[in-house]
């Protein structure tokens, strides 16, 4: 109750919930309570929480709107922060988007085609927000966030914050320096370009098609499962390797496309771990390529 207080004083009460189940705030639609999630509204606050976990030693994570992520079935023994809606403001500087971390990819696409701005429609149809695309420069049909990312404001572990200029975020394949020192992204700033507002639209659509007839869009799911391996695809590795369709309990390799694992409705954390685990060791056996999962998984099994 001391932890509980003390979040309260930093974040407000409305912000601080206790046994919070993960599986509301996933898009895998699975995962135990966290023993306290809180939503920030402000820098201020982000670094008063981690500040009092760093101090009391209790464990912490961030987190946005859940994508990309596994929450054990037992919950999480700590502290979640959720930046997200509370923090997700979009304003757009000439050819330039300001955003905080919690803002939608999809919104902040949709901003930049409103202010008929060019480069961001390859993230138009990802579902996480900005600060987990600008620490795992996520990508999608050949555009990534390193293509349009100026500058990034990050929190360290320290609690300074900092601006950095793309040049020294190391941007790599999904990967930065974000997720490597553990720092917090708290905004971003785009520079764009100026386009056409129809190409911009006909682009969004035709990407937003090319979803719809690929990836199992119907079900849970963390997005790609694992990583591309060099010189490889994920999901040709997996099918190649007979597990299209392959499931274990409600967890299930999408028959519509094998880079994806799936709840059918009522899959567990630890079926779909399981199914990951079997993935990467058929996959091996039949390729000698060991696929590495793009999944970040936390809390307890």
């Amino acid at each position: 109750m001391d932890l509980y207080k003390e979040l309260c004083a930093i974040a407000g009460a409305d912000a601080v919930a206790v046994n919070e189940p993960m599986e509301r705030h996933t898009t895998f639609r699975i995962g135990g309570p966290a023993d306290w999630f809180v939503t920030p509204s402000r820098t201020e606050e982000v670094r008063g929480i981690i500040e009092l976990c760093r101090q009391q030693s209790i464990p912490y994570y961030i987190i946005g709107n859940g994508s990309n992520l596994l929450v054990g079935d037992k919950g999480y023994r700590g502290v979640i922060i959720q930046v997200y809606r509370k923090m997700s403001g979009i304003s757009t500087e000439g050819e330039r988007i300001r955003a905080q971390a919690g803002a939608l990819l999809s919104k902040v696409a949709a901003a930049a085609y409103s202010a008929g701005l060019t480069g961001m429609e390859f993230a138009s149809g990802i579902p996480g927000t900005l600060g987990g695309a600008v620490r795992m420069n996520a990508g999608a049909y050949g555009g990534e966030m390193a293509q349009v990312l100026e500058s990034a404001t990050v929190l360290t572990t320290e609690g300074e914050v900092l601006t950095l200029p793309v040049e020294k975020m190391g941007l790599g394949y999904r990967t930065s320096i974000v997720s490597r020192m553990d720092y917090v992204v708290l905004e971003a700033v785009l520079s764009l370009s100026r386009g056409d507002r129809e190409e911009i639209r006909a682009r969004m659509d035709e990407l937003k098609q090319k979803r719809v007839s690929k990836q199992p869009l119907e079900f849970g799911s963390a997005g790609s499962t694992f990583k591309r391996p060099e010189g490889y695809f994920a999901g040709k590795l997996i099918e190649d390797a007979g597990l299209r369709g392959f499931r274990i309990g409600d967890a299930q390799v999408s028959e519509k496309h094998c880079g994806f694992v799936i709840n059918r409705g009522n899959a567990t954390a630890a079926e779909v771990y399981e199914l990951m685990e079997e993935v990467i060791r058929r996959v091996e056996e039949n390729s000698g390529v060991k696929l590495e999962p793009e999944v970040r998984r936390i809390g307890e099994f």
